[in-house]
This record gives structure tokens, sequence and C-alpha cells, in this order.
């Protein structure tokens, strides 16, 4: 294989990573908009609707914020000394 065609096939792998990037990105932020319960059980309902299979890559990013939301709930209480660290 020539160099060119191996420098093509690795910039377009890149194109393509960094489109799939965006694409969580925005999807994550969309899906963060969902904050409130009532909110968050209108989306339950809907992803119940739909295969494990197509639903995994949205309760990923669920599982992920809600880990994320819970260690920041964590660090915001002030032990003894009122240290936040």
């Amino acid at each position: 294989m020539q160099l060119s065609s191996r420098l093509r096939d690795v910039r377009t792998a890149m194109a393509n990573r960094r489109t799939i990037r965006l694409a969580h990105r925005r999807l994550a932020d969309e899906v963060a908009s969902f904050r409130s319960t009532s909110e968050r059980a209108e989306l339950d309902e809907l992803l119940s609707r739909h295969t494990p299979e197509e639903t995994a890559q949205i309760r990923a990013i669920l599982y992920s914020q809600d880990v994320e939301r819970q260690q920041s709930q964590v660090r915001q209480t002030a032990g003894l000394g009122g240290y936040l660290g």
C-alpha cells in the first residue's frame, strides 16, 4: 500500500472518529437537559419502548451523568473543619 493511500485512510478514520465524538457529545448534552424527576421518568418511559441494543448508548450516557452528579454532590459537602477537598 502506498503512503498516499495510507494517509488518506488515516485522515478518513480520524474524520469519522471526530464525527462520532461530536454526535455523542451532542446526544449527551441533549440527554443532560432531562433534569427534573418528571422529565427523567418521561425519558425512561420512552426508552422502555425500545430494545436494550437500541438504547444502550443513551443508557450509558445517563449512567455516567448520574455517577458524575452523585460524585459532585459528595464533593460539595464539607467535612471536618469545612474542607471540601
